[in-house]
């Protein structure tokens, strides 16, 4: 029996290798699998994928603590994040200042950590990708 999930899939527009390596390092994630074009068992239709995209990234994933996030090139070399957050749930400070830190990094601090009234670190941020952010700590009760 499956159950219902949603998980964000992520299209960088043939920045997708070089995503998976920020994040690797900014926020230690698990990449556990990519495929490119080239290696697909059925090629793309004639004309979906740009010229030099055959080395592109056709499908990825990877971990962030317990959650998936898919990622691909895409078809296209047009990017367009827009209407969503990630929302990065952390167990303490320490730990948002560091991953806050290192995903704006040639991106965007758009609302600095701070103290609010559910979350003792909460912070808003576009990385060098155009992807938003939410960073923010779990109050231990919450969880």
């Amino acid at each position: 029996m499956h159950s219902n999930l949603i998980q964000p899939y992520l299209f960088f527009s043939g920045r997708c290798d070089e995503a998976l390596a920020f994040y690797q390092t900014a926020i230690g994630a698990k990449v556990e699998t990519v495929m490119r074009y080239s290696e697909s068992p059925d090629p793309p239709p004639p004309g979906v994928l740009p010229p030099g995209f055959e080395n592109k990234v056709m499908h990825s994933a990877f971990r962030v603590g317990e959650s998936l996030v898919l990622a691909s090139d895409g078809c296209t070399p047009e990017v367009g994040f827009q209407g969503f957050s990630l929302a990065l749930q952390v167990a303490d400070c320490d730990t948002a200042q560091r991953y806050y830190a290192a995903l704006s990094a040639g991106g965007k601090a758009n609302m600095p950590l701070a103290p609010t009234f559910w979350s003792p670190s909460f912070g808003m941020l576009t990385d060098r990708f155009g992807v938003d952010w939410m960073v923010m700590v779990v109050p231990c009760d919450a969880k």
